[in-house]
């Protein structure tokens, strides 16, 4: 399933909603700019390996182009150009004035050493620096990408265009101590959290029994603070999941996963495999792993009350039909998995303004930014009968096709 093709039905969705023009409709099915680059690497043994790199620039009409940089031997075009896409999406559905965009190089980081790997980052930067910037394009981690490796990044930016506060805001995901900020490492699974709360309110669901479908960055995070709260029944990473009906401890998993590598194997608790931990009979599931997860031939199966999906692109269009006939809403990515993106925003804020924001000041803006976003787009399916995806397809598209008419 191409999730490139997943994103044009999304918009397509939308467009009919709100009768968006045919010109403004084309335009948004396309990246504004592809860059592709090759990177030459001194390796340790003294040979030169080229390495491809590039950017793909989406829609800037609501302020710089803003997205990860991923390090992948199996990164894909179509998908790269789907996650652009995406961003575009996000950053217009929370309201922070960033476009979308997202890049990658085609490499296996855990083939280089840590030496080959800064020269990699390096050179990428040295290639593309006139591309990008704090007002032109905004890029942050991504897979297999670290804040180590965006300092790296930022030192070679900074050769070439001065070593102030303001370069500083080239680039988001940073160690603290090269400007980055407070609250960025868990924003991701903490801003779909205090979704999440607000929606278990609104749909009347209380104690609820929850499964995370992934152990990454976000579903890891998501586990340790829902679990001083609710019970979580199953948890998986890419090898397999675990299921215990009376509540998993998150802390010990968490050794566990450390020592053997895995989540399965976890005292008291059963081995299930990913696909059986989606069906579970759960209140809420959390997909947080990777695309393309819930589609139609296992949408009719899903038996949580709601869908919180923290990863890009885990629902196929063609399920999200089956689910809202089920009358199960899915909070969608664009929306539950922002919190990340709209951390990076402030983090570009605190730079340009040259401050730095406690972690309360972080978290209390984020909780503000998520709920409006979810309220806005709650009552938008409300007021148009949609699932929320499209209703939140509707607002971002919206936002940007009047930036897009003032720009001209």
């Amino acid at each position: 399933m191409n999730p490139y093709e997943n994103y044009l039905k999304q918009l397509d969705n939308a467009a009919k909603i709100i009768s968006l023009d045919k010109s403004t409709h084309e335009a948004l099915k396309y990246p504004e700019h592809i860059i592709e680059v090759n990177i030459p690497v001194l390796m340790d043994g003294g040979s030169l390996r080229i390495f491809q790199g590039f950017r793909v620039q989406f829609n800037n009409a609501r302020g710089p182009y803003k997205g990860g940089i991923r390090y992948h031997q199996n990164v894909d075009m179509n998908e790269v150009k789907a996650l652009s896409a995406w961003m575009a999406m996000k950053c217009s559905v929370v309201n922070i004035p960033m476009g979308g965009g997202k890049g990658g190089i085609i490499v296996n980081p855990k083939e280089l050493s840590k030496g080959e790997l800064e020269r990699l980052s390096k050179g990428y930067i040295n290639q593309m620096h006139n591309f990008l910037g704090p007002l032109i394009d905004v890029p942050a981690p991504d897979v297999y990408t670290t804040p180590e490796i965006m300092a790296w990044m930022l030192e070679e930016y900074q050769k070439h265009h001065g070593n102030n506060y303001s370069t500083k805001a080239f680039i988001t995901g940073k160690p603290l101590d090269k400007g980055g900020s407070l609250g960025r490492d868990k924003a991701t699974a903490q801003g779909g959290i205090y979704i999440l709360y607000d929606a278990l309110k609104k749909y009347d669901i209380k104690d609820p029994l929850i499964a995370i479908q992934g152990f990454g960055n976000a579903g890891s995070v998501a586990a340790s603070i829902l679990a001083k709260e609710f019970k979580i029944i199953a948890i998986s990473d890419s090898k397999g999941a675990i299921y215990n009906p009376s509540g998993l401890d998150v802390e010990a998993l968490f050794k566990h996963k450390e020592k053997t590598g895995t989540v399965q194997g976890f005292a008291s608790s059963k081995n299930i495999s990913n696909e059986e931990l989606l069906e579970l009979d759960v209140d809420v599931l959390i997909p947080a792993a990777l695309e393309n997860q819930i589609t139609k031939d296992n949408a009719g199966n899903i038996k949580a009350r709601l869908i919180l999906e923290l990863a890009n692109g885990p629902t196929t269009p063609e399920a999200d039909v089956i689910l809202f006939k089920k009358s199960i809403p899915v909070i969608p990515d664009i929306l539950s998995n922002a919190g990340g993106v709209t951390v990076s925003y402030f983090e570009w804020l605190q730079n340009m303004e040259n401050n730095y924001w406690t972690l309360e000041e972080v978290n209390n803006k984020l909780e503000e930014k998520m709920i409006k976003a979810f309220n806005d787009v709650y009552s938008t399916a409300q007021k148009y009968n949609i699932d929320l995806r499209t209703a939140a397809y509707v607002i971002a598209v919206k936002r940007i096709s009047e930036a897009m008419k003032n720009r001209g």
